[in-house]
């Protein structure tokens, strides 16, 4: 098995690697100064990236991850009431 030491790193540390990442540093230039693995990296971004909306409103990755989720939900039951109005919808022989 694999023997090397397992480093700890701070949330603060992270948010900051995060953000070098996002203002163009690249994953191989931060594991040569932090050692962090690729899938770390991968991971961090993921969890601490943000998007600015608006002045005053803030989103996580998560929370758009979420508000993708529930948006496919909400564009698949209104498919599904579409096409349950289409059946239940008399048609006239002259169409």
């Amino acid at each position: 098995m694999g023997t090397e030491k397992q480093q700890k790193y701070s949330e603060e540390l992270k948010q900051t690697i995060v953000n070098l990442y996002h203002s163009g540093k690249t994953y191989a230039q931060i594991h040569k100064e932090y050692g962090v693995s690729s899938s770390a990296l991968s991971n961090w971004v993921r969890k601490y990236s943000e998007v600015k909306i608006d002045d005053s409103t803030v989103l996580t990755a998560n929370q758009v991850r979420e508000l993708q989720k529930r948006c496919a939900q909400l564009e698949e039951e209104n498919l599904i009431l579409k096409k349950a109005i289409a059946i239940f919808t008399p048609h006239s022989d002259k169409d």
